[in-house]
């Protein structure tokens, strides 16, 4: 299903790229049809977006399977006809829990029905795991992973809908360019229709752009949440796979509002503690590689939200002792990184770092110290080979 939807989009995305590119030089020269050329092309980005909302548990790194040290590991259930994805499908247990933190995610916080729907997702999340059983150890990975990406999806969806200035689209970076913010008010025009259509025929209002219940700063701690059960049961990969992912919000996360950066802010820095503990003992060269691509990623876009974002409105969202100890856990993570992708992360971190007059953190300034070091003695070591080979 997933390959499936990715090469449908890439199909349908060639297609258009070289039609468009065949119109392009007839809607130059006349208004009208310039008009009409932006708005078939916010339709086909609105289209090329919902392909992978439809298959929530794609991610390029998916293939890979990671331990930490002292998680509870399990392999999927075998012989009885169930696969990893069908578990949480198949069976009442995993319907329930579904269901339960679907509900949840539609719920305000203001309702005490909240509360409830929230406190039965963790009897269910905590009796699973309790069992001890591979088979509803799987229940809780397939049924939370897939919660977490659809809330991730959601949480993107929100952002990006409450708009974006044209010199924060424009900067360079991890954005989609400032070609994509001329698009994007005909993008909303054409989103708006689509939500006017949707309650017409008895879907859920929304409200501010999302359905009602649902706020970004809600989805951002339900995340954390998520996030946080999962690693409870022992596969806090999942939820480290497809934030690493998540490059468009991160970026766009930079100009969000404090509170949400405040959620998503604590979130990469449980993220990042966990990603530290993945060992490689059991991995295949391929898979190592993955494990360090993956780490890389996530080092290039949540740094620049680490630089930048607020760090509490009423309170701190880290403690001094916890800022301490994720600053440790970044210094670790780039150790393990060769000397050219330390650069490239250091480099990134330095810009965003000396970009924000109003924070102080995260201070790399020890890794960046020990790189020059260690790309100094590469040079002379470089030097050193050439005057030989002269010689």
């Amino acid at each position: 299903m997933e390959t499936g939807s990715m090469i449908l989009r890439n199909l349908a995305y060639s297609l258009f790229v070289y039609a468009d590119n065949s119109f392009l030089s007839f809607a130059e020269k006349h208004r009208l049809l310039e008009l009409i050329r932006s708005f078939l092309i916010a339709f086909v980005l609105f289209l090329l977006r919902l392909i992978p909302s439809l298959t929530p548990n794609y991610f390029p790194f998916d293939s890979l399977k990671l331990t930490k040290k002292g998680a509870f590991t399990h392999s999927p259930p075998s012989g009885d006809g169930v696969g990893a994805v069908d578990v949480g499908e198949k069976f009442g247990i995993g319907r329930a829990l579904s269901q339960s933190l679907s509900i949840m995610s539609e719920i305000p916080v203001s309702s005490r029905k909240y509360d409830v729907v929230r406190s039965l997702a963790e009897k269910i999340i905590e009796d699973n795991r309790r069992e001890g059983s591979p088979a509803l150890c799987e229940v809780n990975r397939t049924v939370l992973s897939a919660a977490f990406s659809r809330t991730l999806a959601q949480l993107e969806l929100d952002v990006v809908e409450k708009g974006v200035g044209p010199e924060v689209w424009a900067e360079s970076g991890n954005g989609p360019g400032p070609v994509d913010y001329r698009l994007f008010k005909v993008l909303r025009v054409v989103r708006s229709i689509g939500d006017v259509a949707w309650t017409k025929v008895g879907g859920r209002a929304r409200v501010g752009g999302s359905p009602a219940g649902r706020s970004a700063e809600k989805l951002a701690a339900e995340l954390v949440w998520l996030a946080e059960k999962m690693a409870a049961c022992g596969f806090a990969d999942d939820a480290v796979r497809r934030w690493a992912s998540a490059s468009r919000l991160a970026w766009l996360a930079i100009s969000a509002e404090p509170r949400l950066q405040c959620s998503l802010v604590k979130l990469s820095a449980f993220l990042f503690a966990e990603s530290k503990d993945f060992i490689e003992k059991d991995l295949s060269e391929h898979e190592k590689e993955q494990l360090k691509q993956m780490k890389i990623q996530m080092l290039q876009s949540w740094l620049p939200l680490l630089c930048r974002a607020s760090n509490g409105t009423d309170a701190p969202v880290l403690s001094g002792s916890k800022r301490s100890e994720v600053e440790k856990v970044l210094e670790e993570i780039i150790e393990t990184l060769d000397e050219v992708h330390q650069e490239k992360v250091l480099t990134l971190w330095l810009h965003h770092f000396t970009s924000c007059p109003s924070s102080e953190w995260p201070n790399l300034h020890a890794s960046y110290t020990r790189w020059c070091d260690a790309a100094r003695k590469s040079l002379l070591l470089h030097q050193d080979l050439l005057l030989l080979n002269q010689e």
